[in-house]
């Protein structure tokens, strides 16, 4: 699960990229779904929680190793491009919690 604050004026840049991720995993081994929540604040600024659901943890470390693959192979730098758009992200992995 991924929340990202993102600043008016990189909302376009960040949302096209975004597309491209979620596109990119939902062709990987282990994929079951993922969704997008968003709601944008009184400045205009953009708040957006992703959250993609996995078969297990192998499928979600093989996951992360094909995606910086796919990154390298391309020159995507995210790291970069969040600091460049000012974009701040808190990031986790949750399990389900069944009562």
């Amino acid at each position: 699960m991924d929340r990202f604050l993102v600043p008016a004026p990189a909302i376009k840049e960040f949302k096209e990229r975004v597309k491209i991720n979620r596109d990119f995993i939902k062709n990987l081994p282990g994929f079951i779904e993922d969704v997008e929540y968003e709601y944008t604040d009184n400045d205009g600024n953009l708040i957006l929680v992703t959250v993609a659901l996995w078969k297990n943890q192998e499928a979600l470390n093989t996951a992360k190793e094909v995606v910086q693959a796919e990154y390298k192979k391309t020159g995507f730098d995210a790291p970069a491009m969040m600091k460049r758009l000012n974009i701040t992200m808190d990031r986790g992995i949750y399990t389900q919690t069944h009562d």
